[in-house]
């Protein structure tokens, strides 16, 4: 269920505080993301194309040149939140990392990265189906959780969106490892706005340098990338 930058997910130029929802989208629906990795799926069958990359290869560049230079563990448990394609998980077992697990709600995404890692040679690196808002009791321990949109995606939700926010913090915090690490990287959402969100029991870290625009005199980032910690 990952979002893409530009128009996939983003509602940019958005101030919302917290308490307000965005104007409600079908791309926080299931049958949006079910349909497009239908259409994504068929072209890799026929062509090969793995279709897009989320926010772009710079967004996954962001987030492993993070991990290396913090000498995250390469057997450290990672999950991916809302795998799509599966393509990041390729990046990061390319660079070494051989704990990785990547969920999405959607059936046809989980095929879809499956063939993709296959093609890869990297058939190893787990792929499930799961609905992150309702994560099974397996799905626990890891040191590191990844998103790149999949929370953007879930705050467009025409269906209970500040419900749906408030089950993911909760799941966040039953999969990750007293400790563990929460990458997010947003293009809906502030800095200022995140943190207030994820504040019951986590931490900042680190916030990672994006690019940054200029509009009317002013100066803003279009994207937000953070590294927040759980609490012990």
């Amino acid at each position: 269920m990952e979002a893409a930058g530009g128009s996939h997910g983003c509602q940019a130029g958005e101030e919302a505080s917290v308490a307000e929802d965005f104007t409600p989208s079908k791309l926080g629906t299931k049958e949006y993301w079910d349909d497009a990795y239908k259409r994504e799926l068929q072209s890799f069958k026929e062509m090969g194309d793995v279709g897009e990359v989320w926010f772009g290869e710079e967004s996954m560049d962001r987030v492993v040149r993070w991990l290396e230079k913090e000498e995250i563990p390469h057997d450290a448990a990672v999950l991916d939140i809302g795998t799509g394609n599966g393509v990041f998980l390729v990046e990061l077992a390319k660079c070494g990392f051989t704990n990785l697990t990547g969920i999405d709600y959607s059936a046809v995404s989980v095929e879809l990265a499956k063939n993709i890692l296959k093609k890869e040679g990297l058939s190893q690196v787990k792929v499930q189906e799961e609905d992150f808002l309702s994560p099974s009791p397996s799905l626990r321990g890891f040191a590191v959780c990844i998103d790149k949109g999949t929370f953007d995606a879930i705050s467009l939700n025409p269906d209970g969106a500040v419900r749906a926010r408030e089950r993911y913090v909760q799941a966040l915090r039953s999969v990750l490892s007293p400790g563990g690490l929460f990458l997010i990287t947003s293009c809906n959402w502030t800095r200022e706005q995140l943190l207030n969100m994820f504040g019951q029991g986590f931490e900042l870290k680190q916030e990672l340098p994006t690019p940054r625009f200029q509009f009317g005199g002013r100066t803003g980032n279009s994207v937000t990338a953070l590294v927040l910690q759980q609490r012990q």
